[in-house]
């Protein structure tokens, strides 16, 4: 099975950090967001890559040309001279994928420790996965207008969001745009139609790295959920 890592952000919100490289290659706890993607994947054996690029595309090819051998992978890069948005990008690389097997996409800021193998595509084109909302706040409890407990930036396990993990059948590529995102352009499509379902993950750990905080955060946390 292949994996597939969308890696062609500017990653505007962590400048300075992402001037000179792109976003998956910002260290945290030591390692590339990147590597700490690929370590959780071969742990499901999956070993074979496809970097689709823009921003800083040579930094990243340069990395991982260093350390496929080390890292004991296969890769592939498909890289936007101009952007595609994900739907186009996944688009361009259909051919590499092939049309017999699915496939794995996700969001090349993210960081999880999910079990892959509780996602699949049958009977649907696609599946995403979905976690927990954490709250960005702290909540407030009330009882008959008085103040009864304060809540540090709870789980609310009832709202679950898209985790930018997804399962992908081959049939995924006759509804991709040549330019647009997979999540606005072809998603609600499939829902409407029944071929989109969710696996929901309640006690895993993911973070998206879009701030310096998460940065922080995850530095204290990745060693404890994902083996090196």
């Amino acid at each position: 099975m292949h994996a597939v890592i969308l890696a062609g952000g500017f990653g505007k919100r962590l400048r300075p950090l992402t001037d000179d490289r792109p976003k998956p290659l910002i260290e945290v706890a030591g390692k590339p967001i990147i590597e700490w993607q690929i370590l959780h994947f071969k742990r499901y054996g999956i070993s074979s890559f496809i970097f689709l690029t823009g921003y800083k595309w040579d930094v990243l090819a340069e990395w991982v040309s260093k350390n496929e051998k080390r890292l004991k992978i296969s890769a592939y890069f498909s890289i936007e001279e101009e952007p595609l948005g994900t739907g186009g990008a996944l688009k361009k690389v259909k051919e590499i994928l092939g049309e017999q097997n699915e496939f794995i996409v996700t969001n090349g800021d993210v960081v999880t420790n999910l079990d892959f193998s509780k996602m699949d595509v049958k009977e649907s084109v696609a599946t995403i996965a979905l976690v927990p909302l954490k709250s960005p706040y702290g909540i407030v409890e009330t009882k008959d207008g008085l103040i009864t407990s304060f809540r540090e930036k709870p789980v609310l396990e009832n709202y679950m969001i898209n985790a930018g993990v997804y399962m992908m059948s081959p049939k995924i590529f006759d509804l991709l745009p040549d330019r647009g995102d997979v999540e606005k352009a072809t998603f609600p499509k499939l829902a409407e139609a029944g071929q989109l379902k969710g696996a929901k993950f309640k006690d895993v750990y993911w973070r998206s790295i879009d701030t310096l905080k998460d940065i922080e955060e995850a530095s204290s946390e990745l060693p404890q959920v994902i083996p090196s």
